[in-house]
C-alpha cells in the first residue's frame, strides 16, 4: 500500500481489497483455526488412549503378582489383541514368554516371542526377543531354526550375544571351526566385558579342535 495515499484512500483500497479477497481471508482463517482445534483433538485424544493403554497394561501385570497365572495368561492374550500396534503388546508377549519357560512350555514361549518380534518397533525389544527366541529353539534342538532366527539383522548392542548363540548352535551341529570363529566373534564385540564362560567356550573349542587335528 503506497504511503502516500490519504486516509481516504487508504480506507477505500482496504474495503476494496476486503472486497476481493475477504471471503477467502475468512475461509483461510477457518480452516486454520480447524486444523489447530483439530490436532489438540487428536493430540489429547492419542494421550487419553495412552493413558489407558498404560493402565490395561498395568492390571495385567498386576495379575503376575498376585500369581493368577491362568488369569494371566488369558488377559495377557487379550490384551495382545486389543493393543497390538502398542510396544506394550511386545512386553506382554516376552512376560507371557517367560511365563511359558517357567513350565517348560518351549513351543508356547517360542510362539509368544515371534509375536513380540513381528509387533515391535523397538530395536531393543526386537533384540531380547529374537535372542530369547534362539535360545528357546535350541533348547528344543532346535539349532537350524535357532541360526535362522539369528540371521536377522540386529543392533550393534546386541552383536556379541548373538554370535555367542550361533556359537552354541553351531556346536549344536558339530560344526567346531563355525562355532569358534562365532565365539571369537563374540569376544571380540565384548571387548573388555567378555565372560570367563564365553572365553572358556572358545578354549575348550580350540582344544578340542586341535585334539581332532
Amino acid at each position: 500500500m503506497d504511503i502516500n495515499q490519504t486516509e481516504e484512500q487508504q480506507v477505500e483500497t482496504i474495503k476494496r481489497l476486503w472486497g476481493e479477497y475477504g471471503n477467502s481471508i475468512i475461509a483461510g482463517l477457518t480452516i486454520g483455526f480447524a486444523g489447530f482445534i483439530g490436532f489438540n483433538y487428536y493430540q489429547d485424544n492419542k494421550y487419553e488412549n495412552e493413558i489407558a493403554t498404560s493402565e490395561a497394561y498395568q492390571s495385567v501385570v498386576e495379575l503376575i503378582a498376585e500369581d493368577s497365572t491362568e488369569a494371566f495368561r488369558q488377559q495377557g492374550d487379550k490384551f495382545i489383541t486389543e493393543h497390538a500396534d502398542s510396544n506394550y503388546a511386545v512386553l506382554t508377549a516376552l512376560a507371557l514368554a517367560k511365563d511359558a519357560v517357567t513350565h517348560k512350555d518351549w513351543s508356547k514361549a517360542e510362539s509368544y516371542l515371534s509375536t513380540a518380534i513381528e509387533k515391535s518397533s523397538d530395536e531393543g525389544l526386537k533384540g531380547i526377543a529374537t535372542l530369547r527366541k534362539a535360545r528357546i529353539q535350541l533348547q528344543q534342538d532346535k539349532a537350524a531354526l535357532a541360526l535362522e532366527t539369528l540371521a536377522t539383522p540386529l543392533s550393534e548392542a546386541f552383536k556379541a550375544s548373538a554370535e555367542e548363540t550361533k556359537g552354541d548352535a553351531y556346536l549344536a551341529q558339530d560344526k567346531k571351526e563355525l562355532a569358534r570363529n562365532a565365539y571369537q566373534a563374540a569376544i571380540t564385540a565384548s571387548g573388555d566385558a567378555a565372560t570367563p564362560a564365553l572365553q572358556m567356550k572358545l578354549d575348550d573349542l580350540a582344544e578340542n579342535i586341535s585334539l581332532v587335528n
